[in-house]
């Protein structure tokens, strides 16, 4: 009977979930619907603050649903298809309303085989053309994934957002030439074009107790994507995720520049030694890190933070 009850109450759970999701599906085919008439581009002053009206969630973090919206409205796609990786168990992504909403097909990765066997468990996971793979995605191999996937190279999406070495792997990519692509950047590392050094093991508490050592600037991943054919157009104004437009594709007025779009972060989800939040706040955040070496994506010399 305890057994039974179990799965009972499982199963409930699970049947509340499908319920809610189809309700936040349904207010975010709203939002889509409203954003699509916004101006394009964006106008807006500051540019700091360019995209956000467009921002919504249903399934992102901080409103990308909406932005990927409005963007993909306006730059023509010619294949529906998707990779992101470091998605956890794929419940907060970039990319599921697209697949649930849009009926793209995708690619996601994640380094745990537990998160991907949650996700190959899931609904989503038969209901729509999702490849979940385990992966702990590096310079070395990223290109080989890609490859393997099926997707041609003129890929609709890539969502980057692994909390370390999201410039190394994006610098490393040939084998797709997606035509938006989303990458979180680190905003307590300021203005300065810096990214961490490459280290194909790297774990972020590792490097540093604080969380706060990890991936690379705004500037950094900007001077990357313009070494790529690529515009910046903006940012989410939580200061977490920058967007970028391939250049054939970008219409007049859309690239900002990144110093003027950069948008500090205010989470503050600092650590102490022991994995106790403190609470950090604003310059004590990068004094935290000062001491901890970064490469300048412009000269390619490694530095303290500083």
């Amino acid at each position: 009977m305890k057994a039974l009850a179990r799965r009972l109450r499982r199963w409930m759970a699970l049947e509340l979930e499908a319920r809610a999701n189809a309700q936040l599906v349904l207010l975010g085919a709203l939002h889509a619907r409203r954003v699509r008439t916004l101006p394009y581009p964006p106008r807006c002053d500051p540019p700091s603050e360019r995209l956000r009206e467009c921002q919504f969630t249903v399934f992102s973090q901080w409103g990308e649903d909406g932005i990927l919206q409005y963007l993909l409205h306006n730059v023509p796609v010619a294949h529906r298809t998707f990779v992101e990786f470091g998605v956890e168990d794929y419940r907060e992504a970039n990319t599921r309303f697209l697949l649930v909403h849009d009926d793209w097909q995708g690619l996601v990765m994640d380094s745990s085989a537990a998160h991907i066997e949650r996700i190959r468990g899931d609904d989503i996971h038969w209901r729509h053309d999702l490849q979940a793979r385990t992966a702990h995605v590096t310079r070395e191999n990223i290109d080989s994934l890609l490859s393997e996937a099926g997707f041609d190279s003129d890929l609709g999406l890539l969502s980057i957002d692994i909390d370390g070495n999201d410039y190394w792997i994006w610098d490393a990519i040939t084998s797709v030439r997606p035509r938006i692509v989303v990458c979180e950047y680190n905003s307590v590392f300021g203005r300065d074009a810096v990214t961490i050094p490459y280290d194909a093991g790297f774990r972020r508490h590792v490097a540093h107790h604080s969380g706060l050592y990890f991936g690379a600037s705004l500037a950094a991943l900007d001077h990357l994507a313009r070494g790529k054919g690529y515009v910046l157009a903006g940012c989410d104004t939580s200061g977490t995720n920058a967007f970028f437009v391939r250049g054939d594709l970008a219409v007049p007025g859309l690239a900002v520049d990144a110093g003027a779009a950069y948008v500090e972060g205010h989470i503050r989800q600092s650590r102490d030694a022991r994995g106790k939040l403190t609470f950090a706040r604003g310059p004590e955040r990068r004094a935290l890190i000062a001491h901890l070496p970064v490469v300048d994506a412009m000269t390619g010399r490694q530095r303290p933070l500083g």
